[in-house]
């Protein structure tokens, strides 16, 4: 296990100790859950100092290459996983660091200020009231992409998918995914037993021949983000939308799932599958990047045979979504001062996303301009590129969890909370896209 180490060891510090394991990790020298030895055996074996080993191990903690499991001691990271639970490991152990770019949150700074309670208008007191507040489904079909049959609000837009996928799929059917696209979606997949097919993406979003070539799978369903894809931010352009749609309309028994997770904080024009294929399309506005996550909102419009069901459903559990709070959003999409205070949101955020890129296209890292809060940083290796930007104090997401399958390694950057120093992060994040993976000798 030290032997590979060793050879991969090229400077003897601490952040030459980590990237020599996290290389050894990235190729298969180490295997995951395999058990490390004890720091003043890894010290004494590489002629390095415990403290220099400890202060390693520190580094890989924090990118999470390494864990603590009890009486194992300290063991090699599991990695991605299997089931449930994929993002929240791509997130473990984000604690500490002086800049965390691996989360996806919108920047607290940026968010509207909520209005007094006072100013609300008494909440509905009856259990037969409508679920969506009449003026807040009549402010959101007047900005709908398309006219839907039925709207409804749900508790964010994760929620609104889960009532969707279980409506819609069944064990051991197949949906089609973006390559990449946002992990907790791969997770709810796999918790249902529904096989994700993914499909690449390009700079303007899924690509419609290679949704052509996927059909043949018979999928239930497909899932899409028409603009600002997290993570990579692309958006589709008209002709993107009216090819995607030209696939899907020779599948008409294809249900497209749009999730348009960044909101009122994209740039980028809203172009749905809704205005063309209404019949096959359901579609998911989300609002917390813009108005605040713990707000649990979204909107969903969709064909009357989909979201009927679900509302009916519903009605035996939770019944519908706090008409408290959906007066909240009433009031945060038409109180003048929160409607400026996200539009200076959308443009600061548009401002961080390009000074970052123009700093890594200055570095020789060209990026595609995209939209929203992230960016896809490809690097070299996932593991050492980690690690390097850990030593800075900067915590970025592994891209291999928002892969259906493992493609080129890449980092999920939310540059949308680098509010100064933007040069300076954006060197960091170029070098440790060069960080370097080693192929272990034989």
């Amino acid at each position: 296990m030290l032997d590979a180490v060793r050879d991969l060891l090229e400077e003897p510090t601490a952040r030459g100790l980590a990237e020599a394991v996290g290389r050894a990790v990235g190729q298969g020298a180490l295997a995951p859950g395999a058990k490390l030895p004890p720091v003043r055996t890894v010290a004494r074996e590489l002629r390095l100092s415990p403290t220099t080993v400890s202060a390693a191990w520190q580094l890989l903690r924090r990118a999470g290459a390494i864990q603590t499991d009890g009486r194992r001691g300290t063991v090699v990271a599991t990695g991605r996983t299997s089931g449930p639970g994929r993002y929240r490991a791509a997130l473990r152990g984000r604690s500490g660091f002086a800049l965390d770019l691996s989360t996806g949150v919108p920047d607290p700074s940026l968010l509207p200020v909520l209005p007094s309670p006072a100013g609300l208008s008494p909440a509905p007191s009856s259990y037969l009231d409508e679920p969506v507040l009449p003026a807040l489904a009549d402010l959101l079909r007047a900005t709908w992409p398309f006219p839907p049959d039925r709207l409804a609000i749900f508790d964010g837009a994760m929620d609104a998918i889960d009532h969707v996928c279980t409506a819609l799929l069944r064990l051991g059917d197949r949906a089609i995914v973006e390559n990449p696209c946002f992990p907790p979606l791969l997770d709810l997949l796999d918790a249902l037993g529904v096989e994700a097919v993914g499909v690449d993406t390009d700079a303007d979003g899924m690509v419609p021949a290679a949704l052509a070539s996927a059909m043949p799978c018979r999928p239930a369903a497909v899932f899409l983000q028409p603009r600002a894809l997290n993570p990579t931010g692309a958006s589709w352009s008209p002709s993107r939308q009216m090819s995607l749609a030209a696939v899907l309309a020779q599948h008409q028994h294809v249900y497209a799932v749009e999730d348009d997770s960044a909101g009122d904080v994209a740039t980028s024009p809203l172009h749905s599958l809704g205005a063309l294929l209404p019949r096959q399309t359901v579609h998911v506005r989300s609002f917390s990047k813009s108005h605040g996550p713990d707000l649990r909102l979204a909107a969903v419009g969709a064909p009357a045979t989909v979201l009927d069901p679900i509302l009916e459903r519903r009605l035996l559990g939770q019944g519908w979504t706090s008409r408290l709070l959906q007066q909240l959003l009433l009031a945060l999409l038409t109180d003048p001062s929160s409607v400026a205070a996200v539009s200076h949101a959308r443009a600061e955020y548009a401002r961080r996303r390009h000074l970052v890129i123009d700093a890594l296209t200055a570095a020789g890292l060209t990026l595609p301009p995209g939209d929203g809060l992230n960016i896809w940083l490809p690097v070299a290796d996932e593991q050492s590129a980690l690690i390097s930007l850990a030593s800075a104090g900067i915590a970025a997401a592994a891209g291999n969890a928002f892969t259906p399958s493992r493609g080129t390694p890449h980092l999920r950057v939310t540059v949308g909370l680098i509010a100064t120093d933007h040069a300076r992060v954006a060197a960091h994040l170029a070098e440790a896209a060069r960080s370097p993976a080693q192929s272990v000798p034989r």
